[in-house]
C-alpha cells in the first residue's frame, strides 16, 4: 500500500527566523490521525534565517538525525561536541538518559534542513555524537546508504543507531530511474526533497512524503530530483 502526504497538508509553523513543515504532530501540530510511522517519530523541514537557531535545550531518549539540505548548521552538545555541516551532511545525536545542545545559523545564508527523530531499541542508552561528511558524487544518480542499525553489521552506513531503520539519500539527474526494494515485514518513508518526481504511480513536488507499507518504489526524476528513505520494520 501507498499513501502520498501532499505537502500543502503538512503541518506548518513560522517563528519568523524559523519556518517549518511537520510530516507528524510536534509542537502545535497535532493530528490524531498522524503521531508517527513505525519507529518513525519526526521529520521537520526547517529553514533558519541567518544569525539565529534553536539554543540550548535537552533530549532524552531519542535518535535523532539532521540532514543538511542548503546552508551550514553548527552543532554544539553538552559532551563538548563543536561541529559545522554542509549539504549532504548528516549529524547524529543519541540522546539516551539525557543531553543539551544548540544548533544555529552562524552564516550569511539561508539554511535548510531536515530533522528526524526515531524511537530508539529501548531507553536508557548512553548519550552519543557522530556526524559524517558525504561527497555529492556518492549519491549521485544512485542510492547511498547514511544511517543503519549498529545491530546490523553487514551494512556499509557510516552512522549507526539504536534502531532497526535505514537511511539512504539520493540525487537523480531528470530521467534517471532507480528502484528501492521494501522487504517482506518492512516499510518505508520517502520525502522528496527537492525537484519532482514520479514514484510508482504518484507524482510528488517537493516536500511531498510518501508512505510504503508493502511495495517496492521505483523513483523516476521528472526533473532534478533530492530525495531521502527511511526504511524499517513494519508495526
Amino acid at each position: 500500500m501507498l499513501r502520498k502526504i501532499d505537502h500543502l497538508n503538512l503541518g506548518s509553523s513560522n517563528l519568523g527566523w524559523l519556518q517549518s513543515k511537520f510530516h507528524f504532530s510536534f509542537a502545535q501540530y497535532y493530528n490524531p490521525q498522524n503521531i508517527h510511522f513505525g519507529v518513525l517519530r519526526v521529520i521537520n523541514d526547517d529553514t533558519i534565517a541567518p544569525k539565529s537557531g534553536f539554543g540550548t535545550h535537552p533530549h532524552e531518549d531519542m535518535e535523532i538525525i539532521t540532514y543538511v539540505i542548503n546552508g551550514t548548521l553548527t552543532h554544539k552538545d553538552s559532551m563538548g561536541n563543536e561541529r559545522s555541516l554542509g549539504r549532504g551532511d548528516v549529524q547524529y545525536l543519541s540522546a539516551g538518559v539525557g543531553i543539551t545542545h544548540s544548533e544555529y545559523n552562524n552564516s550569511d545564508e539561508v539554511l535548510r534542513l531536515l530533522q528526524i527523530w526515531i524511537f530508539p531499541d529501548k531507553k536508557g542508552h548512553k548519550p552519543n555524537y557522530g556526524d559524517q561528511k558525504f561527497d555529492s558524487s556518492l549519491r549521485h544518480n544512485k542510492l547511498l546508504p547514511i544511517v543503519s542499525s549498529k545491530a546490523n553489521g553487514s551494512s556499509l552506513a557510516p552512522i549507526r543507531i539504536n534502531q532497526d531503520a535505514n537511511f539512504y539519500v539520493s540525487e537523480l539527474d531528470k530521467g534517471v530511474s532507480v528502484e528501492f526494494k521494501v522487504a517482506k515485514n518492512r516499510q518505508a518513508y520517502l520525502v522528496l526533497i527537492e525537484g519532482k518526481a514520479l514514484i510508482n504511480e504518484f507524482e510528488l513536488a517537493a516536500q511531498d512524503g510518501l508512505e510504503s507499507t508493502k511495495e517496492s518504489l521505483k523513483i523516476t526524476a521528472l526533473e532534478k530530483s533530492h530525495f531521502l528513505v527511511i526504511e524499517m520494520k513494519k508495526g
